[in-house]
């Protein structure tokens, strides 16, 4: 089975729980365990921000707590529907807050002050490997965070976490027909983004 490293501890942890059939033969404190670097990278990608990021992961962990009753075949649509959302709700608050305490600004609106450096990334044996890692990962978030977002979604869901279009639809709240028109959209943008870094 394929593992991943949670981004503080260091621990290898089962990635093969982004789909409902692989999460059936978990506990949920093993389900939450797997998917908790995968949901920190699409918090992250979504708000931009390190600590908003974990909050996010954080508060939807706390609040599948509700749901560890349900069938397992359940847990990952709902997980990833409650991050959604609550990184939806953060963007919003903050935007409503950039609104009020932050002077217009002329011109592009840019992230100068936001490191998007992988300050958790794995520091394992080999320092070449760890640096083309971060490469790949700042370069692939990069062109993510360029996108809008419910491309960034669709991409997210559907090619990185492995949902199936049904899934992904109502994790994002929308037909399936719409799920596949953000994808397409979002492969585009990003083939012509990473031509170079090919």
């Amino acid at each position: 089975m394929l593992s991943r490293v949670s981004p503080d501890s260091g621990q290898r942890v089962p990635s093969a729980v982004s789909t409902p059939v692989a999460a059936e033969g978990l506990s949920f404190d093993a389900f939450l365990e797997g998917i908790a670097t995968r949901a920190f990278r699409f918090a992250e990608l979504g708000l931009r921000h390190r600590e908003d990021a974990l909050d996010a992961v954080q508060d939807a962990m706390i609040r599948m707590m509700r749901y560890r009753e349900r069938p397992a075949a359940e847990w990952t649509p709902l997980f990833w529907s409650i991050l959604r959302s609550r990184i939806v709700d953060m963007q919003r608050r903050g935007l409503f807050r950039m609104r009020w305490l932050v002077p217009a600004r002329s011109g592009r609106d840019d992230d100068d002050g936001i490191d998007w450096a992988d300050q958790a990334a794995d520091t394992g044996p080999d320092p070449s490997g760890a640096h083309d890692h971060r490469e790949a990962y700042d370069t692939l978030a990069s062109a993510l965070r360029a996108l809008p977002a419910r491309q960034r979604e669709a991409f997210t869901l559907r090619v990185l976490e492995d949902c199936d279009v049904a899934t992904t639809a109502r994790i994002m709240g929308c037909s399936e027909g719409s799920v596949k028109t953000h994808l397409s959209r979002a492969r585009e943008s990003l083939q012509k983004q990473l031509e170079d870094f090919r």
